[in-house]
């Protein structure tokens, strides 16, 4: 019932679509399907990402890049100037520095992905919390409204209150639009910029 109750007061209150579950998980508000991790095996083309590479990311030079490609502030150009800037320098270890710049820049994004996705989990609790208390209210009203005399500072007090409710309720659907799309733009980058290091690749 919980969940009926959410998806109908979505429906009321978010007729946008931006509350729309998933098939795979009737509690991920997101319309975008709900991709939990991603690997780099789904990005990365290049040489093997092995524990001597991912303890090579951890180098103080490949990490400031790799810290500042991370940025979503950095455009794409400008992330794809700062990897020319990188490879130009390289030598004998070039496609493993090159390697290990993306592991590390994989990393940060990835975990700045799943903090994303945990933080999306939780904004939908929140969201079904709040509904449940709208339909609470909306009972409450109907109840006030049978009963002789009607107390009508009670009812003015909880209309208000539920007219802020679904403020909140509404104003939360429509920001959420944006935060579900956060996840994929942080995949796109993480590609974007894997192609950008690979196109540095020695044969």
């Amino acid at each position: 019932m919980r969940k009926v109750s959410f998806a109908l007061a979505i429906t009321v209150i978010c007729a946008s679509g931006a509350m729309a579950a998933s098939f795979d998980d009737p509690e991920w508000p997101c319309i975008q399907r709900k991709v939990p991790t991603i690997s780099t095996g789904q990005m990365w083309a290049g040489p093997e990402i092995n524990d001597a590479i991912v303890t090579l990311g951890k180098d103080p030079a490949i990490a400031d890049v790799a810290s500042r490609l991370a940025l979503r502030r950095v455009d794409i150009a400008d992330a794809e100037l700062l990897v020319a800037d990188f490879a130009a320098d390289l030598g004998a270890e070039r496609n493993d520095m090159l390697t290990a710049l993306f592991a590390r820049t994989f990393k940060l994004i990835a975990d700045e992905r799943k903090t994303i996705m945990s933080g999306i989990g939780r904004y939908a609790k929140k969201q079904t919390t709040l509904s449940d208390l709208i339909e609470v209210r909306r009972g409450k009203i109907i109840a006030l409204k049978t009963v002789e005399p009607p107390n009508y500072d009670k009812l003015e007090e909880l209309e208000d209150f539920l007219a802020w409710d679904e403020r909140i309720f509404r104003e939360r659907g429509q920001s959420l639009t944006y935060v579900c799309e956060t996840p994929t733009i942080l995949e796109q980058r993480i590609f974007a910029i894997s192609r950008a290091i690979q196109s540095h690749l020695a044969p």
